[in-house]
């Protein structure tokens, strides 16, 4: 006849102590931290870039009307508001001479909120 023995085990022996689980938890608590973080860095990106599309469709809108004008621009500043997914831009035009006169050198800066988003120059001939 087999007599079977009744083996004693200390709590201490098994699971994990508070030590170990805290310290699981202050890992996956600094991961998950890292995690958010990149996550609203890649938003903000993302919105940066929708706003550097939009303002190149206003200043493409702006330095088209100039050039389907067909006449020479006059030399000089112009202020344009622009409204492109329910978002206002401001395109600010600087007109300049070149060394050749039937060229003008046009700057579009395109402002939102007052902060600078993009700028574009080209050169716009009357030949």
């Amino acid at each position: 006849m087999l007599i079977k023995k009744k083996v004693f085990v200390a709590p201490d022996e098994y699971g994990f102590t508070l030590i170990e689980v805290l310290v699981a938890l202050s890992i996956v608590a600094i991961t998950l931290l890292a995690g958010v973080q990149s996550m609203g860095a890649m938003t903000q990106n993302a919105q940066r870039q929708w706003d550097i599309f939009l303002a190149e469709q206003c200043a493409n809108n702006a330095l088209n009307t100039l050039k389907l004008s067909a006449q020479m621009p006059p030399i000089g500043e112009q202020t344009v508001n622009c409204v492109q997914a329910n978002t206002e831009f401001l395109v600010q035009i600087n007109i300049n001479t070149t060394p050749n006169s039937f060229f003008r050198r046009v700057d579009a800066q395109v402002f939102k909120q007052g902060l600078p988003q993009l700028k574009v120059t080209t050169i716009i001939g009357n030949i």
